[in-house]
């Protein structure tokens, strides 16, 4: 078995340990392998395993190496699980499934506006910035129901769900809360958070979707 081979079986067996722990169905939790900057010879393993959800961080990077994987592993769903410039909104539209990271109306208004032209329709989270952090993408927690709402309303957009990365430092609990306290609020049913150092505790604490790539692939270079 490759190292990416026996780091899924792990994470599967974490998220089932994890779900059981918060009393829910494993089946309910999205696992998002996070292959940016592997390549397909990297990847390919964890498709040969039969998984076909995967996270890039960069559109550019993405259109590299998945239009090739996904011709070759039909069932493929991406996710762009970075942030999104509006320049690159047509790229992103025709190649991703699912973005993770709208955090502001220009993106919002780019994004209703491709997905017509282009007759594609992604699942969008709202990234929000659960710790005020100003070097971080994401709208301000006290923003995100009005943020929410102006988007659905002007824009005609459906959002699935909300995203967060909490800081570093930070014990992830009170953010994690945070974003399912909001999501509740907007009858938002689908949670993005939690990565490879804290994806259990973000399970035990509601998330449906949790983007783990280094517990998987390895430490990146």
């Amino acid at each position: 078995m490759t190292r990416a081979e026996t780091g899924l079986e792990v994470v599967r067996e974490r998220i089932g340990a994890a779900a059981a722990r918060g009393g829910r169905n494993p089946a309910d939790v999205t696992l998002i392998v996070v292959s940016k900057t592997f390549d397909a010879a990297a990847i390919e393993p964890v498709l040969e395993a039969g998984h076909r959800t995967f996270g890039e961080n960069r559109v550019q990077e993405a259109q590299g190496k998945w239009p090739r994987l996904a011709a070759r592993y039909p069932g493929v769903k991406l996710h762009l699980v970075g942030p999104l410039q509006t320049n690159k909104v047509r790229d992103a539209v025709a190649l991703f499934d699912v973005a993770h990271s709208l955090d502001r109306e220009k993106l919002a208004g780019e994004l209703a506006k491709e997905m017509r032209r282009q007759g594609r329709r992604l699942s969008l989270f709202v990234q929000v910035n659960t710790g005020a952090e100003p070097q971080k993408a994401g709208v301000a927690p006290q923003k995100t129901v009005e943020f929410v709402e102006r988007v659905r309303e002007r824009h005609g957009l459906a959002i699935e769900g909300l995203m967060c990365i909490p800081p570093l430092a930070d014990d992830p609990v009170p953010h994690f809360e945070m974003l399912r306290r909001l999501a509740e609020g907007l009858g938002l049913k689908s949670l993005s958070m939690g990565m490879s150092a804290d994806f259990e505790t973000a399970i035990e604490h509601g998330a449906t979707h949790v983007r783990v790539g280094t517990a998987i692939f390895g430490e990146r270079a």
